[in-house]
């Protein structure tokens, strides 16, 4: 998205271990363990690379009884009943830092509903995006055939793709990083 977007960048994997980090995080909601997350990989990476500015983004499903959803790997077609005519929250955090240090942090989020879904378009939901999709948090990407899933979306699609896009490009240029 951000080559996309225009903005030079290097992508550089912070080598977190997401499990024990979220094993840790228990007591956070969605949204704080959206942005611990961001902010541990933000963190880690801007401390090797101390003349950098380094941005960490994780996104997170929590249901609306408070349930957190991960990526469900093998485990997509049950994922997916499991979203299956509910409503669900995705909350997407970007953290940057520098010099290991936290510097700025937004958090947005977005509601999407699944529409009922039959087990015939589960099973071939799966067969088409499975191997994609069971990397996704939630287990759809709405760039893909993910958007049949839904019924209704409210939020930017830029956060159900990851990345608070539009908070980050302004604070970009309000650092002078980008032209205004």
């Amino acid at each position: 998205m951000l080559t996309a977007a225009g903005i030079a960048h290097e992508a550089v994997a912070p080598g977190v271990d997401e499990d024990a980090a979220k094993a840790a995080l228990l007591h956070l909601d969605g949204r704080g363990l959206a942005d611990a997350l961001a902010e541990l990989k933000a963190v880690k990476i801007s401390a090797r690379r101390p003349g950098d500015l380094v941005l960490g983004c994780d996104s997170t499903v929590e249901l609306d009884d408070g349930t957190m959803l991960d990526k469900p790997g093998n485990e997509l077609a049950a994922q997916l009943r499991m979203l299956s005519g509910r409503t669900h929250r995705l909350h997407s955090a970007v953290v940057a830092a520098e010099g290991g240090v936290p510097v700025w942090r937004h958090v947005a989020r977005a509601t999407l509903s699944v529409r009922p879904l039959s087990e015939d378009f589960i099973a071939e939901y799966v067969a088409l995006e499975g191997k994609d999709a069971a990397g996704c948090v939630g287990g759809y990407r709405l760039e893909g055939p993910g958007v049949q899933l839904f019924s209704r979306i409210d939020g930017d699609s830029f956060v159900i793709q990851g990345l608070p896009m539009l908070p980050l490009l302004d604070w970009l240029r309000v650092r002078g990083i980008m032209t205004s």
